[in-house]
């Protein structure tokens, strides 16, 4: 009897800690898959800045992520990190929809929710464990299995329903924020509470029905009353002069991760709007297309000769075609309109390492993805300036690179090794700095 209680509160103990540890883990890379879209970044930038600059809270556009998931979602972690679900964008009407959505989770990062979630979990954690000694003494006290899981049971349902209830009050608060935010920003409430109405018709269509108990939001429907209250006094324009980006965007997000019938009901033959056209153009070049696919691009680019995202879209068109040589041309140009953007000196760079090994080729490609690490420290462009060192004839800078592309993807023991061959290849004086701290940097982790 005694054997079997051990077992059961050593079960319950590995619940409880998974549970709590899921809840304090942050959100990264490894979790989720992201995409890297300089048009995107760019449109989500000029909507968060506003509101984090009127929540007093620290902007750095390199800290949004967008994540594939067709999902109605968007979250933040630590650090200010904003996370938006692809589904969210697409399945919005405006700006006005996003800025919503955004200011709400603006508010958690204002009313300091993600530190205090996780001091409240960890305060749980002890609470739990203390009912686990307590149903233990009870177990040997008695000899009876049931008192122990009584104990148990209704310590952990206490525990869980607490920071339910908190996160319930969290939720609340930033909608309250959001409103504040939105307000502050001269942005109409409207959307919030249209994608309000979105979430509660997709909860319906999912056969999903709203818990009063466990549930983590306030309900959908009392957050619909309370935002068709605070519309009485905003009376703000729903339109946004970033509609027509968004439209741009919504287009080709939707164009690229969605199935070919999605596109064409969103984008019927009817429809000759330019995000239709681009939409069409992405489908056509998924498709093997490729001479319809630049027709349609350059039928846009003829009437917004600066747009850069077109011209990188032309060049993606060309590059994955095996045209390399000629998306070289599409790639600059990009690049020449929107100067120093790290997703565009990475595309660029590629194409120029891929078109042919000429010295000029590998020292622009060089020169380029070292600009791009300064603002954003990208796994891809690690590799690339690894392959940019190499064909240069540089081997103690190419394990260097290897060595942090392999860091930047969890590989330690790779890592570790193409320091030890690159600190072998005679490295100069700057490059053993930057092995160096690389190194330091290895060391530290270990030690947390």
């Amino acid at each position: 009897m005694v054997e079997q209680i051990v077992r059961i509160i050593k079960s319950t103990i590995f619940i409880l800690l998974l549970f709590v540890g899921l809840c304090l883990k942050p959100a990264n890379a490894e979790d989720m898959t992201l995409i890297s879209d300089a048009e995107t970044q760019n449109y989500l930038a000029k909507i968060v800045k506003p509101l984090f600059n009127a929540a007093g809270v620290r902007f750095d556009a390199n800290n949004i992520y967008i994540v594939d998931d067709n999902s109605l979602n968007a979250f933040v972690s630590d650090g200010n990190y904003l996370f938006v679900h692809t589904g969210t964008i697409i399945q919005a009407s405006n700006t006005n929809e996003l800025a919503g959505i955004l200011a709400h989770e603006t508010g958690h990062i204002l009313g300091g929710h993600i530190v205090r979630l996780k001091l409240k979990l960890e305060k749980m954690q002890y609470v739990m464990l203390g009912s686990v000694l307590a149903a233990g003494a009870a177990a040997v006290s008695t000899g009876r299995g049931d008192a122990a899981m009584a104990i148990l049971l209704g310590s952990q349902s206490s525990a869980l329903n607490s920071v339910m209830h908190y996160q319930v009050q969290e939720e609340r608060s930033a909608d309250e924020s959001a409103l504040k935010l939105l307000n502050r920003t001269h942005q109409s409430a409207n959307g919030l509470l249209n994608f309000m109405k979105k979430i509660k018709k997709q909860n319906a269509l999912s056969g999903l029905e709203e818990n009063t108990y466990f549930r983590t939001h306030p309900l959908t429907n009392e957050r619909i009353s309370h935002f068709e209250q605070a519309i009485k006094s905003n009376h703000y324009p729903e339109k946004s002069p970033e509609d027509t980006e968004f439209a741009m965007v919504k287009a080709k997000l939707a164009a690229f991760l969605s199935d070919k019938g999605k596109v064409n009901r969103m984008y019927p033959p009817s429809d000759k709007s330019a995000a239709a056209r681009y939409a069409r153009s992405i489908v056509a070049s998924k498709e093997g297309r490729i001479t319809q696919a630049l027709s349609l691009i350059d039928g846009l680019i003829a009437e917004q000769p600066n747009n850069p995202y077109f011209h990188e879209l032309k060049g993606q068109f060309l590059f994955e075609s095996g045209r390399v040589k000629e998306s070289v041309t599409s790639y600059r140009k990009a690049l020449d309109l929107l100067p120093d953007n790290y997703l565009l000196q990475i595309s660029l760079a590629h194409s120029l390492l891929e078109s042919n090994d000429s010295r000029q080729n590998m020292q622009e490609a060089t020169d380029l993805l070292q600009k791009s690490l300064i603002k954003v420290k990208s796994p891809f462009a690690w590799q690339l300036l690894a392959q940019a060192y190499d064909r240069g004839g540089n081997k103690a800078a190419a394990h260097y690179a290897t060595a942090e592309f392999n860091y930047a993807t969890g590989n330690i023991p790779s890592a570790l090794k193409q320091i030890e061959y690159a600190e072998k290849a005679n490295p100069d004086k700057s490059l053993k700095l930057k092995i160096s701290d690389l190194k330091q940097k290895i060391k530290d982790d270990e030690e947390e």
